[in-house]
């Protein structure tokens, strides 16, 4: 039971999972019924044809955020939008997301955009973090992140003829591999 009175207005985020690459479908259409929606997308890089080119993708695959006025608005339209599964419940309790989190990630969005870009080279080399090489000479190889070397080159320790070698490809050639699990305790010469 809320204890907000019935005159008393209150803003609230809610989660709002949706169909399968229809975030777009479900934002439109919600805010088409008169609802505050936040819909994050992310600048992704992908290869494509031999070249990386940078793809729009959703922030959060599947999700958006409603905002929702308590006592102007209800929740029970946004339950049958074209584009919606449903919202997110815990129990009987609809998630509610802080305002905060909303804030946070659109102060990182880009603000002329409203994208979000992701650091690779900050976010997933660490040292030790499993990696793929996806393109160059060692292009489908898997190692391990040693460390970045300048001109944004980095150090990866690949298995090599049964043995750790240190080889240093461009950072843009470097993937994540969270699957990745190999034996590579080698520890590379500095």
């Amino acid at each position: 039971m809320s204890s907000e009175t019935p005159n008393e207005r209150v803003a609230r985020w809610y989660l709002v999972h949706t169909r399968p690459a229809r975030e777009r479908v479900a934002q439109e259409n919600l805010e088409r019924q008169g609802y505050g929606v936040y819909y994050p997308r992310l600048l992704h890089p992908v290869r494509a044809r031999g070249r990386w080119v940078e793809r729009v993708v959703s922030l959060f695959p599947r999700y958006v955020f409603l905002h929702l006025e308590v006592g102007r608005q209800v929740l029970s339209p946004a339950q049958s939008t074209v584009g919606v599964t449903t919202l997110v419940r815990f129990g009987f309790d609809y998630a509610v997301v802080p305002h905060s989190v909303i804030e946070n990630l659109r102060a990182r969005a880009d603000p002329a955009t409203g994208l979000h870009r992701l650091d690779r080279q900050r976010n997933l080399l660490a040292h030790g973090a499993k990696v793929r090489i996806v393109a160059g000479a060692f292009g489908g190889l898997e190692g391990v992140f040693q460390q970045q070397s300048g001109d944004g080159r980095v150090i990866v320790l690949l298995k090599l003829l049964g043995q750790g070698t240190p080889v240093s490809v461009p950072g843009g050639f470097v993937m994540p591999n969270s699957a990745y699990v190999a034996d590579l305790s080698v520890a590379a010469p500095m």
